[in-house]
Parts: structure tokens; C-alpha cells; sequence
């Protein structure tokens, strides 16, 4: 089994990416954000929940999205591996997610980091943002806020998975194509 977490700011490309790597090494892609609009659509108890929380404008607490992202890993237990899109977030997450792997006889082998510029970033958003409608890529204010918060809170996991050996960091600037060859280049040799 092959578990790779797919890491980087907002904007450096990991939903592009992850579609890449999904197909060409038959993995299963877990977006955070898909597995909380699936649940909240379908109304599950975690779904609710969470729901709850968004609806105050509150962060949904880290052991709702472990569960979430527990029951997918469950639910696809005998595929050939993972790709981790915007989760983990924070060292709890990481040790969550090390334990689910662990009771599924697996591990995470990889985590392979989208480097961009921030100033690379704040371009791909806002025009993102003007193209998808999304009102978290309508400002450069927010989108440079949703920078901030990635390099306070979730960046340091960096360190996390490095001291253990497993931290790739690969250039996310250039082609679509050209970042995907560098990224296989990694996932080829683990």
C-alpha cells in the first residue's frame, strides 16, 4: 500500500496534482474538503456535527475529522493506497492518521510538499478566484490571511515527517506537466 500526504500553501496546486497521481498509481484521493461537503450533504452524525461548528464559524475539532477521514480509509481498505489532501493539518492529525494506517497494516511513506512563492500563490488565487466564484480566492487580503494561517499552524509538519525521513519538498512552479514529472520522480523511488 501506498500512502502519500500531499502537502502545500493554498493554491500550490495539490487538488491538480492529486488527480494526476490517483491515475497514474491507482490510489485513492481523500480531499478533506470533499469528505466534509459529502457528509454534511448526506447528513451523517459526523456530518451533522461538523456542520454544527461551520455553521458558528468554528474550526471543526480535530477528532470529528479523524473520524471522517477514518471511515474513508476504512471504507477503501483493500485499495492499492491513499493520497492525503489537506489532511493532516497539525501533529494530532498526523499521530491520528500514523494509528489508522497502523491498523490497516500500513504507514504513511510520503509526504511530498508543493513548494511555491507566496507571491506565486496570491496570482493562482485570485485568479482562481475570478474564474471559480470561490469567495475564499476573492482578495488578496484573505488569500494572503489563508498563507498566514498555512505557515503558523500547518507548515511545521514539516518537520514532523522530515524527522522521520519521509518529507520531499519538490518545486511547484512551471507546467502542470513538468510539476507532475517531478513529483512521479519522487513517488517512483519510494
Amino acid at each position: 500500500m501506498l500512502n502519500i500526504v500531499l502537502f502545500g500553501p493554498p493554491g500550490a496546486g495539490k487538488g491538480t496534482q492529486a488527480n494526476f497521481l490517483k491515475q497514474s498509481h491507482n490510489l485513492i484521493h481523500i480531499s478533506t474538503g470533499d469528505v466534509f461537503r459529502k457528509n454534511i450533504k448526506s447528513r451523517t452524525k459526523l456530518g451533522n456535527l461538523a456542520k454544527s461548528f461551520m455553521d458558528k464559524g468554528l474550526l471543526v475539532p480535530d477528532h470529528v475529522t479523524t473520524e471522517m477521514l477514518k471511515d474513508e480509509v476504512l471504507k477503501n481498505s483493500n485499495c492499492n493506497g491513499f493520497i492525503f489532501d489537506g489532511f493532516p493539518r497539525n501533529v494530532f492529525q498526523a499521530e491520528a492518521l500514523k494509528t489508522i494506517l497502523f491498523n490497516q497494516g500500513s504507514t504513511v511513506d510520503a509526504m511530498i510538499a508543493l513548494e511555491v512563492s507566496d507571491e506565486v500563490l496570491v496570482k493562482r488565487l485570485l485568479n482562481r478566484g475570478k474564474t471559480s466564484g470561490r469567495a475564499d480566492d476573492s482578495s488578496e487580503e484573505i488569500v494572503r490571511n489563508r498563507i498566514k494561517v498555512y505557515y503558523s499552524e500547518t507548515a511545521i509538519l514539516k518537520k514532523y515527517y522530515d524527522k522521520q525521513g519521509k518529507y520531499y519538498g519538490i518545486n511547484g512552479v512551471g507546467t502542470i506537466d513538468n510539476i507532475t514529472k517531478r513529483l512521479n520522480s519522487v513517488v517512483n523511488k519510494l
